[in-house]
């Protein structure tokens, strides 16, 4: 049986550089543009599969900031964990991961 996990805010924070801090930003910024797109089109009564495919390309944008994330996450927050002997950092990733596949 498999436990659930418990890692939900670690309270941890992270510093990140100018470049991948605007990149993630940028990629919030079209994102909540695209809702608000969309909140638009429902205003208007637009049809509902131009309602639906925005709203897919709405979670292909999130899912692609998520693997932007994750992949700078396990390249300094996972790596510098491992180094310094904090291996429980494999535990939460495992959970984020777990997270991110439901």
């Amino acid at each position: 049986m498999q436990e659930a996990c418990e890692c939900c805010c670690t309270g941890k924070t992270k510093k990140r550089d100018d470049k991948e801090f605007r990149d993630l930003m940028n990629r919030l910024k079209r994102i909540e543009g695209q809702v608000r797109g969309v909140e638009g089109m429902l205003e208007n009564n637009a049809y509902c599969t131009d309602i639906l495919t925005q709203v897919s390309a709405i979670t292909s944008a999130l899912n692609s900031f998520n693997k932007v994330l994750l992949a700078n996450h396990m390249k300094t927050c996972v790596v510098d964990n491992i180094k310094e002997g904090n291996e429980e950092v494999i535990d939460e990733l495992v959970c984020t991961l777990q997270k991110l596949m439901k």
